[in-house]
């Protein structure tokens, strides 16, 4: 559903750009020009809430298609798009021999969620090993003792469980299976937005998972936080690094996030998982944007970072309406100062912030 109303917004977006019935309000007479972008399906709804905002408030059009990270990161290094968007980050030494720069635009959690009769919200409990061995399909049943063990007085139905994980190339992949390589050593399957699922069915894009695990009963999979919300899953409680069993929820996203330290993050590669904290989700990320550092039309490079500016000041309150964690004013004032490094034919920045 969140794909539909994406690419009906994007389609609407697109006609508005191209349409010359309200000339005070095109990207021309706005002193911009339409971006594309694609990438990430994890901060898709709020890209697309910040285009329609800003669309209306300057006229600066966006068209971002939510195809995955894997895809985001394809596009923007073919030169297809003026910006690729993941929640897998690449780290320095790519971003150099690939031309690009990186910056985080936003945090979120990524949370199990399943279809269990009987079953309410938050009343189911996993820790990381039992995830790693249901997704090995270790585990294979919902009444199996080892998930009994961690849910007293719950009464857990005697159903098959369906493993549902991503298709396509998958920067909440690449955080939940990088979670389940720290935490849990029986998962060899490896940390990265594509691997060789033990097993499962697999779905396209955040909202294809959400899709398969409603229709299934018995299924789980994982999913954004805004996805689990919007489409009124089952979500399940993780234990965190504490012990603690936590609540999803942009409080303990936030709690995860605490403590990061940026200032020691090159090319701003950072990931926020299991992090300490008796409140901390344990698989939270932050979600990133990518663009070449030469632009070779810096009217499309100023745009994209105009878009990201305005985001950084006047997009917070609709970040945390969605339960993502805006980053923190020293954060944004770093990003910021990195953006001299996107420069035009002329050696020049293609943008300054205010």
């Amino acid at each position: 559903m969140i794909r539909t109303i994406l690419v009906a917004l994007t389609a609407s977006l697109a006609l508005a750009a191209c349409s010359g019935g309200d000339k005070a309000k095109t990207p021309a007479a706005s002193g911009g020009v339409a971006i594309s972008g694609a990438g990430a399906t994890f901060p898709a709804p709020l890209y697309a809430k910040w285009a329609e905002t800003q669309k209306a408030e300057t006229g600066l059009a966006l068209n971002y298609q939510a195809i995955g990270s894997g895809g985001g990161i394809k596009q923007i290094k073919a030169g297809t798009v003026a910006f690729g968007a993941t929640d897998k980050p690449l780290k320095a030494d790519e971003l150099t021999q690939a031309g690009l720069v990186q910056f985080p635009t936003v945090m979120g959690g990524v949370v199990p969620v399943a279809n269990l009769p009987g079953v309410a919200k938050g009343q189911l409990k996993l820790t990381g090993p039992l995830l790693a061995d249901i997704y090995l399909g270790k585990v294979a049943k919902w009444s199996d003792p080892a998930v009994a063990a961690v849910n007293p007085g719950v009464k857990l139905p005697n159903l098959a469980i369906t493993v549902v994980h991503r298709s396509d190339g998958s920067g909440t992949s690449f955080l939940f299976t990088s979670y389940l390589t720290q935490v849990a050593p029986q998962w060899t399957v490896g940390a990265s937005d594509s691997v060789a699922w033990p097993t499962g069915l697999g779905g396209k894009g955040n909202d294809g998972v959400a899709a398969f695990v409603k229709q299934t009963p018995g299924a789980i999979g994982y999913v954004e936080y805004a996805y689990a919300k919007q489409n009124d899953m089952t979500y399940a409680l993780m234990q965190n690094a504490a012990g603690a069993f936590v609540i999803p929820a942009a409080d303990s996203f936030a709690a995860a996030a605490a403590g990061a330290d940026w200032s020691k993050a090159p090319g701003f590669y950072l990931l926020l998982l299991n992090q300490p904290g008796q409140n901390a989700w344990p698989i939270t990320g932050a979600t990133f944007i990518l663009l070449h550092a030469k632009q070779a039309d810096p009217a499309k490079g100023q745009s994209v970072l105009k878009f990201f500016d305005w985001a950084y000041a006047k997009g917070d309150a609709t970040a945390q309406s969605l339960d993502y964690v805006p980053l923190p004013a020293d954060l944004k004032a770093r990003v910021r100062q990195s953006w001299s490094a996107v420069t035009g034919p002329d050696g020049k920045p293609v943008y300054v912030a205010p």
